[in-house]
């Protein structure tokens, strides 16, 4: 019952001491305005926007891949360094599309910022219908063996993870 009245009760909790921080006043009237502003926005502001709940569904392999991408930073820096060091002739970059299989909000979201954090490349759009991602490459040397990476080094373990 509590919970269907405050459904989320700390996010209700903090713009609460926020409005009192805000408005510099603890007073009564002040307190009573802020409880009722957080109880409304808390339930009903943002009823839209919270994701469905996360299950992790392989924690090992969420580490493995979490390995693997840290890695992968690492070696990218060295390659995007020489890159960027030696004749800029040498680059070819390019847009290419990425299809995507998952539509986990999540795990859509965590590929979106493995891409991203890899240098070299951007994800530059995800199409409106969250079936492909515009990505942005500084070197591409063969469009369709960077696709199959993304998918196979990235997409397939979120998906294993988040069981989409």
């Amino acid at each position: 019952m509590l919970k269907r009245i405050f459904p989320h009760p700390w996010l209700a909790v903090v713009l609460i001491v926020c409005w009192v921080l805000l408005m510099n006043d603890i007073s009564p009237g002040n307190l009573l305005l802020g409880a009722v502003l957080g109880c409304v926005i808390s339930f009903r502001v943002t009823e839209g926007l919270w994701l469905r709940p996360v299950h992790f569904g392989r924690p090992r392999l969420f580490a493995l891949l979490a390995w693997r991408v840290l890695v992968d930073i690492i070696v990218a820096n060295v390659e995007v360094a020489v890159l960027v060091l030696g004749p800029t002739r040498r680059l070819r970059p390019a847009f290419i599309e990425v299809p995507l299989d998952s539509t986990h909000e999540i795990a859509l979201t965590l590929l979106i910022s493995v891409v991203s954090l890899s240098p070299g490349t951007l994800c530059a759009e995800l199409s409106d219908d969250r079936t492909r991602l515009a990505v942005h490459v500084l070197d591409l040397d063969d469009e369709a063996a960077l696709i199959a990476l993304i998918k196979s080094r990235y997409e397939a373990p979120l998906m294993e993870i988040f069981a989409c």
